[in-house]
């Protein structure tokens, strides 16, 4: 059976961080955190995410210089990232399709809506059951 997909969820906020990483391994995937962007970044070389759920404004590396970096390394460049953003850090949808944010949602968020659009950008139905590996 296959891997349960990997997620990266990177914030500088701890109940972020915890909020979500619980609500996604409740739902069967895999998850990694890191509190900043270059840990994120490191992690993400590590162990290559499917998908990053990633804060703007964070310490060392923001958001959008995380998916930057991500971009240029042969095996993240493909990664789908979903971005969280305060209402003061909006970025436009051309500015984020050029480094592959695929969603913004507004912080404060439903984890329900941020589980919802990973299952989409996943290609899977909400609510599906994530595979496990056996």
């Amino acid at each position: 059976m296959a891997k349960p997909p990997l997620i990266l969820v990177v914030d500088d906020g701890p109940h972020i961080v915890h909020v979500l990483s619980v609500k996604l391994q409740k739902a069967g995937f895999d998850v990694i955190c890191a509190m900043d962007g270059q840990e994120a970044l490191q992690a993400a070389f590590h162990s290559p995410p499917d998908l990053v759920i990633t804060d703007y404004q964070m310490p060392l590396l923001n958001g959008r210089e995380l998916c930057e970096a991500l971009l240029k390394n042969e095996s993240t460049q493909h990664t789908p990232v979903i971005m969280l953003t305060a209402r003061s850090h909006s970025i436009s949808y051309e500015d984020a399709n050029t480094v592959n944010i695929k969603a913004m949602i507004g912080k404060p968020f439903s984890p329900r809506e941020v589980l919802n659009k990973v299952h989409e950008l996943l290609g899977m139905t909400p609510g599906q059951e994530v595979a496990k590996a056996s």
